[in-house]
């Protein structure tokens, strides 16, 4: 997000997801736009999938992002 806030979902169709935050269709992002995708894994597995989503959620994981993005957000 343009604020420098990160944010972290899970999804079963990654074009469809990005296309409705862009739009301001989900209201967790709407009040952030402009949103960029700079990152994303995929998994076979749904609850791989899911777990590795809270893991980014929580305070730890934000950081570990942010250290694997350090050049990127450094550009914002």
């Amino acid at each position: 997000m343009d604020n420098g806030k990160l944010y972290a979902g899970f999804t079963h169709d990654l074009r469809r997801r990005l296309k409705e935050h862009k739009i301001g269709k989900d209201t967790t992002t709407k009040k952030y736009l402009p949103v960029e995708l700079i990152f994303y894994e995929a998994y076979k597995n749904e609850e791989d999938a899911r777990r590795r989503e809270k893991y980014f959620k929580t305070n730890k994981g934000k950081t570990v992002l942010k250290i694997m993005l350090n050049k990127t957000l450094g550009s914002f």
